[in-house]
C-alpha cells in the first residue's frame, strides 16, 4: 500500500483542525481530515464515498469499503475532536509531538489516532482475498451535534455486521454504555413588588417544587434500575445549573434549571422525559405558574450489545478481558441501529481524552495494530 507510515499519518491527521462545538467560534470543517482519509484508502484499494451531511455545511463522513456481502467487518470513528484552551497546553496541539514515549497533540488519543493505527494495521494485508467486506466509516460532529452518526443511521444502508469504534478505551472491549440527556425546565410566572406577594406569581417558589420533584423521581429511578456491570450501577441526575429573578426586592417572574440524565440500557429517553413532563405538570397544577421543558440537546441513547454477539466475543478471546460498561456515549447505538453488533476498543485512555497535553502512549500502538489485524483476518479472510 503507498499511504504514509504510521507516523506521517498521525502528523498529517493532528495537523488537521477539526474541532466540532454548538459554539459557532470553535466549529470548524472536518473536510481535511475526511480527505487525507479517502486519500490514503483508495491508495490501499477502498473504494471510497465523501458524504455531505444535510444542512451541516463543511461537515462530511466518509465510507471505504472493500468487498462484498452482509457479513463484513466495520471499523468505525469520528473525526472531530473538543474545543482546547491553548494556553494551557505545552506545545502546538496541531503539531505531534514525541515526547517520553507517548505521541503528543488534539486528536492523538480521541480519536484520530485510531485511523492512522487502522491504516497501518491492514497496510500489507491482500484486500483482493477478502472473503467478506472491510468497511471503514469517518463520521463528523460526534463530540457536538452527532449529525454524521444520524446521518448514516437515516441512510438506513447495511455497511456490515460486526462493528468496532475506537474510542479509547485501552484496548479492553465495551458492549454496554449508559445515554446521556440534558434537559431545560423554565418556569415562568409574574413580576410584582416583592412587599405584596399577592401582586406576582413566584417562579423560584414553583423552581422549588420541580427541584424537589425531581430529587425524588431521582430517587425512585435508581430504586427501579440497576446494572451491575457498571461502575455507577443506577441511573444517574445530575442539576447542573440554575439561574432566576434579576433583584431581592421582585417577584421572580422567570425561573430556568439545567440538568443531565444517564439512563441504563433499556430506559428510553423520550418515555423519561414523559415521565418527567407528567410529574411536574402534576407538581406545578394549580399555582399559577407556566412550564416547558427544553431539549439542550436531542441525547444518546444507551448502548446494549448482547454478550452472545460474534464481535464481542472476538475481542473478549483476543484481549483477554470481558466486554464491560462505561458512563460515557459513544455512537455506538447508531451503528447497532443500522444493523451492526458493536464494540467499542482502542487505544488510548479515557482518562486523556479532552484534556490540555492529549496523548495516545506508544505501548498502545502495537497491542492495537495486532488486535485490529486479528479482527480483519478473522471476519473477512476467513470463510464464515
Amino acid at each position: 500500500m503507498k499511504h504514509p507510515s504510521l507516523m506521517q499519518m498521525m502528523q498529517h491527521l493532528v495537523g488537521s483542525p477539526s474541532v466540532s462545538s454548538v459554539s459557532p467560534e470553535w466549529d470548524q470543517s472536518n473536510a481535511q481530515v475526511i480527505d487525507h482519509l479517502a486519500d490514503w484508502c483508495e491508495s490501499a484499494g477502498f473504494a471510497v464515498e465523501r458524504l455531505p451531511i444535510a444542512g451541516h455545511p463543511g461537515k462530511f463522513n466518509l465510507v471505504a469499503s472493500v468487498g462484498s456481502g452482509p457479513e463484513g467487518l466495520v471499523l468505525s470513528g469520528h473525526t472531530d475532536t473538543v474545543p482546547y484552551d491553548e494556553a494551557r497546553w505545552s506545545s502546538d496541539p496541531f503539531a505531534l509531538r514525541a515526547h517520553a514515549d507517548r505521541w503528543y497533540g488534539l486528536g492523538t488519543c480521541d480519536m484520530k489516532g485510531f485511523f492512522a493505527i487502522v491504516l497501518d494495521a491492514i497496510r500489507d494485508i491482500d484486500l483482493t482475498r477478502l472473503a467478506h467486506p472491510l468497511v471503514l466509516v469517518a463520521t463528523a460532529d460526534e463530540e457536538s451535534s452527532m449529525c454524521g452518526a444520524k446521518a448514516l443511521l437515516d441512510t438506513h444502508r447495511r455497511l456490515g455486521r460486526h462493528a468496532v469504534i475506537g474510542e479509547p478505551t485501552g484496548m479492553r472491549p465495551i458492549r454496554l454504555h449508559k445515554g446521556i440527556g440534558m434537559e431545560a425546565i423554565r418556569v415562568s410566572g409574574r413580576s410584582g413588588h416583592s412587599s405584596d406577594p399577592t401582586l406576582g406569581v413566584n417562579a423560584l417558589d414553583g423552581m422549588s417544587r420541580v427541584l424537589s420533584e425531581l430529587i425524588a423521581w431521582r430517587t425512585e429511578l435508581q430504586r427501579r434500575y440497576r446494572n451491575p456491570l457498571f461502575a455507577v450501577d443506577y441511573p444517574t441526575l445530575n442539576l447542573g445549573h440554575i439561574h432566576g429573578g434579576d433583584n431581592p426586592n421582585r417577584i421572580c417572574a422567570q425561573c430556568e434549571v439545567h440538568f443531565d440524565i444517564r439512563p441504563l440500557p433499556g430506559m428510553d429517553l423520550d418515555e423519561l422525559r414523559g415521565e418527567i413532563d407528567r410529574r411536574i405538570g402534576e407538581r406545578l397544577a394549580g399555582s399559577g405558574l407556566a412550564f416547558e421543558r427544553i431539549p439542550l440537546f436531542e441525547g444518546i441513547p444507551a448502548m446494549d450489545t448482547p454478550a452472545e454477539s460474534a464481535i464481542v466475543r472476538a475481542a473478549e478471546d483476543l484481549t483477554g478481558h470481558s466486554a464491560g460498561a462505561v458512563a460515557f456515549g459513544t455512537e455506538g447505538p447508531y451503528l447497532n441501529g443500522l444493523g451492526m453488533q458493536t464494540v467499542i476498543m482502542g487505544p488510548g485512555s479515557i482518562d486523556q481524552a479532552h484534556q490540555p497535553d492529549e496523548y495516545l502512549a506508544l505501548d498502545q500502538v502495537e497491542p492495537a495494530r495486532r488486535i485490529i489485524r486479528s479482527l480483519v483476518e478473522r471476519f473477512c479472510l476467513t470463510p464464515r
